[in-house]
C-alpha cells in the first residue's frame, strides 16, 4: 500500500507540466477530489518548434519523474496531449507501460485519459475545440479517429502571437465561443485539446447554457489518474459536482 502524506491521504499524483504551461497545476488543483494532492514536475526541451518540443519531452518522461525521487505516489500522469499525436498509439501505449512497470504505479498520459473518459460516456462523435495550429491539427484528427471516433468539426480561439504564449495565453470568451459554435453541430461530446488552454469556466457556463456535454483534457486526465474503476460513467466529473465550488473558492473571478 502506497504510504499516504498529510495533505494527501487518499493518493499524490505526480504531474509531468510542459514548461510554460501556466494552466495544467491551477485546473488539477480545482478538479482533484478531496484528500488528493498533486507533485508537479516540469518538462523541459530547447527543440525550436512545437511539434519538436512535444516528440522530445516524451523522450525524457522517464527522467523527468525521477524528480520526485521516493515521494510516495499514487500514480503519474503526463499532462501534455499534443505529443500523443506525434508518436502514435503503438509508441504511446509502450510509453505508458514502461514508465508505469518501472515507477510502480499507473501511468496516464492526457490523451489516453481523455479516451478513456469518452468511451465510458459512450461518446463516439466528437466535435474538437483546439487551440493548435492546422498542421497539429490534422494531426489530432488522426489520433481521435485511430481510437474510434468520428471528429465531426474542429474549431478554437484565435491564436494571438503578441502573447507569452499563443496557446497558453489564450482568453476563455474566446474558448466559450468556439464552445457555443461546435455544440450546434451533431456530435455527441465537445472535447477541448491541450492542456495549457483553460477550459473549466467553459465547461460550467456551458452547461448552464445548455450546450452539448464537454470535456477537457485536463478534466480527463484528473479522473482517470484517481478512479479506481475508469469503465464507470463519469457523469458527475463532466457536471462539475465536486469541482465546480472549489474552482470558484480558488479564482472568485471565474
Amino acid at each position: 500500500m502506497t504510504e499516504a502524506t498529510e495533505y494527501g491521504p487518499l493518493g499524490l499524483l505526480g504531474v509531468l507540466t510542459p514548461q510554460a504551461n501556466t494552466t495544467v497545476e491551477p485546473e488539477l488543483w480545482a478538479l482533484l477530489p478531496s484528500g488528493w494532492s498533486l507533485a508537479n514536475a516540469r518538462l523541459t526541451s530547447e527543440k525550436a518548434t512545437i511539434e519538436e518540443r512535444l516528440v522530445d519531452y516524451t523522450t525524457r518522461f522517464e527522467r523527468t519523474a525521477e524528480q520526485f525521487a521516493n515521494a510516495p505516489l499514487t500514480g503519474l500522469a503526463a499532462a501534455c496531449t499534443g505529443a500523443s499525436y506525434l508518436i502514435g498509439h503503438q509508441a504511446e501505449a509502450e510509453l505508458t507501460r514502461r514508465i508505469g512497470d518501472r515507477f510502480g504505479v499507473p501511468f496516464w498520459t492526457a490523451a489516453r485519459a481523455s479516451t478513456a473518459m469518452l468511451k465510458a460516456m459512450g461518446a463516439r462523435r466528437l466535435a474538437l475545440l483546439t487551440p493548435y495550429p492546422e498542421e497539429l491539427n490534422t494531426k489530432s484528427i488522426t489520433y481521435w479517429e485511430g481510437s474510434g471516433f468520428t471528429v465531426v468539426d474542429h474549431t478554437g480561439p484565435e491564436a494571438r502571437s503578441d502573447r507569452f504564449h499563443p496557446i497558453y495565453a489564450m482568453q476563455g470568451s474566446g474558448v466559450l465561443s468556439s464552445y457555443r459554435k461546435l455544440s450546434e453541430t451533431d456530435c455527441d461530446c465537445v472535447l477541448m485539446l491541450g492542456t495549457g488552454m483553460a477550459t473549466l469556466n467553459a465547461i460550467l457556463l456551458g452547461k448552464e447554457e445548455g450546450l452539448r456535454p464537454a470535456v477537457s483534457c485536463n478534466l480527463a486526465l484528473a479522473w482517470a489518474a484517481t478512479s479506481a474503476d475508469t469503465s464507470s460513467s463519469p457523469g458527475a466529473w463532466i457536471e462539475g459536482r465536486h469541482w465546480a465550488k472549489r474552482l470558484q473558492a480558488l479564482w472568485p473571478g471565474q
